[in-house]
């Protein structure tokens, strides 16, 4: 069930605060209207760059990923430019805390969208979660496009979660309480062990 605007204000002013849904700072009374919450661009970036080592292999990544990525800041007021077809990790402006009883989806807004920007690829905040929000950002137009810091670039849409979710309690999951972009940590994944132990055909 999608949370409306009137009920998303009550669990932004729950009294107690484990139960309390927070986004903050709201700069503006606009953030929160229908069923959903406007979140804004951050200043920091990780620009994704050429490797040495060539192609991304994440089961390498456990090694160290600066081959991978750089940073950058690009202050309020400043702007960045997106080249068509390239992907850089954003962040919310926002600090996120999302109760047990919720869980949202992070959706681009489509005045951006027009112009060609795709927001947030990886689009949901599971119950429990704390932290700023990292945004895949990628320009699938022709055309470069800027970005600006302190600009609305999406907006989370909140659902009840029938049941409990224990995901992100406590010290739970690998993304949780960031407060910049977080590259990824696809090799934290225990998939990788099993996968290490197989050996290819023909090998003995």
């Amino acid at each position: 069930m999608v949370i409306g605007e009137a009920a998303l204000r009550r669990k932004m002013e729950a009294p107690n605060l484990p139960e309390r849904l927070i986004v903050t700072p709201l700069l503006s009374a606009e953030q929160v209207k229908g069923a959903s919450v406007d979140v804004r661009l951050g200043t920091d970036f990780i620009l994704m760059k050429r490797s040495a080592r060539g192609p991304i292999d994440p089961m390498a990544m456990d090694t160290g990923t600066s081959d991978y990525q750089e940073r950058a800041r690009v202050e309020v007021g400043e702007k960045m430019i997106l080249h068509p077809n390239q992907l850089v990790l954003g962040v919310t402006l926002e600090f996120i805390q999302v109760p047990q009883d919720l869980m949202a989806y992070v959706i681009g807004r489509s005045s951006w969208g027009r112009l060609g920007l795709m927001v947030a690829t990886a689009v949901m905040v599971s119950p429990g979660y704390r932290g700023s929000l990292t945004l895949e950002l990628a320009n699938l137009a022709d055309t470069p496009v800027y970005l600006y810091p302190g600009t609305r670039v999406a907006q989370l849409v909140f659902h009840q979660v029938d049941g409990s979710s224990p995901a992100y309690a406590g010290s739970g999951g690998k993304y949780t309480g960031p407060v910049g972009p977080e590259f990824s940590k696809l090799s934290w994944d225990q998939d990788w062990q099993a996968i290490r132990r197989i050996k290819p055909l023909g090998e003995q």
